[in-house]
């Protein structure tokens, strides 16, 4: 028996794929600049544990993560790398974070306050907020929390556990938004100024403003490390940036979802499917059960528009996505029977198409895939 064969939906991750998407990024980026593989959210749906672990392999120079849970989970299974938590760290927690080697984000007065009445400090980075209005210091706070940090017994404290200096681009995948872009680019370099007249120079910090969108489209934004996340997965942020870039660079999807057709019936006479009886059906079409639906991330936004492939078919979702099931029309697919292998993403339908059907992002149809569904990397 396979491994897969009691299963009644799993995910594909290729890693063949990951190192290609891998070099694609460290060939763009040089070798001067280094590079962070964003792990955050289930490694984006594709398995925090097992995609940290390939990023380690082919040599990632740091992991992200979002929450201390995450950088602990990585810890445990003897994750060495180098790891920031991007997120809010609750002031509880700075004590396991330095007891575990992990790097935290400071992005408040309030964090800030909390972190410099420590005996013992973790390293952190300090996130500044130049135009995005999220996290982060701006211009006005940094400056208090510059006076914070002067007192002489303080500075001795932080001196060497800042480690690095950080931002976020709002819209770096957005053509129309370059001039903005531009702008919170030259807010950092102001920013970065200031730390250095107070006693951090510029190289004793690892300093990093790009994600994918920034790293591809804004070479001037690389400082000295980029953070990496949908498009080391294989997608893009945006339509208009794979426009663009397609021909600079070349990523591929990693991931497949695949269930299986759990019964087939023809219906003799005319009705409807699903609850609300939603989708009227013509006599003789031949419908299929997926057991599947949006518990397992099948959004329901898909209900009668969504799409499916059976033996190399399409076959559209017929009437309301279900929590656990899905019913296609199979009419048009020869010989479709149950145990057939339905493919969900992946093999021509790639997330993006999922995401426009689903009037969402592919950053949400990835992470949201629930993460009890068992992958394999192959």
């Amino acid at each position: 028996m396979r491994a897969k064969d009691n299963l009644r939906t799993w995910i594909e991750v290729d890693t063949k794929v990951l190192a290609r998407n891998y070099r694609a990024f460290r060939k763009l980026i040089g070798p001067k600049v280094k590079l962070m593989a964003v792990v955050k959210s289930n490694a984006y749906g594709h398995s925090l544990i097992d995609f940290s672990r390939a990023m380690v392999k082919l040599g990632v120079d740091y992991l992200g993560v979002d929450s201390i849970v995450e950088a602990v989970a990585l810890r445990q299974e003897k994750i060495k790398k180098e790891i920031l938590v991007l997120g809010y760290t609750q002031p509880i927690n700075f004590s396991a974070a330095a007891v575990g080697d992990i790097t935290i984000t400071i992005s408040s007065l309030e964090s800030l306050r909390h972190l410099v009445t420590m005996s013992k400090l973790p390293r952190f980075h300090l996130k500044l907020d130049t135009g995005m209005h999220r996290q982060g210091f701006t211009p006005e706070l940094l400056s208090v929390a510059i006076k914070i940090w002067s007192h002489p017994k303080v500075i001795e404290k932080i001196y060497d556990r800042l480690v690095g200096v950080y931002s976020h681009l709002a819209a770096a995948s957005s053509k129309e938004h370059t001039a903005a872009t531009h702008q919170q680019i030259a807010v950092f370099e102001n920013a970065l100024n200031l730390l250095a007249q107070a006693g951090f120079l510029r190289q004793s910090l690892v300093k990093h403003l790009a994600s994918t969108g920034g790293a591809i489209a804004y070479p001037d934004a690389r400082f000295d490390l980029v953070r990496i996340g949908l498009g080391l997965y294989g997608l893009w942020p945006s339509d208009n940036l794979r426009r663009r870039f397609s021909d600079e660079i070349k990523l591929e999807p990693a991931l497949s979802w695949k269930t299986i057709v759990s019964e087939v019936k023809t219906i003799t006479t005319a009705g409807a499917v699903g609850y609300d009886f939603t989708e009227r059906i013509r006599p003789g079409t031949k419908l299929a059960v997926c057991p599947i639906g949006y518990w397992h991330g099948f959004p329901r936004s898909l209900s009668s528009v969504g799409a499916v492939s059976v033996r190399g078919k399409l076959a559209k979702v017929i009437g309301r996505v279900s929590m656990d099931m899905i019913v296609i029309d199979v009419t048009r697919v020869r010989g479709a029977k149950a145990g057939d292998i339905v493919t969900l993403i992946g093999d021509g339908l790639p997330a993006e198409r999922f995401a426009i059907l689903a009037h969402t992002s592919p950053y949400e149809i990835i992470t949201r895939l629930n993460p009890l569904i068992q992958k394999f990397y192959v």
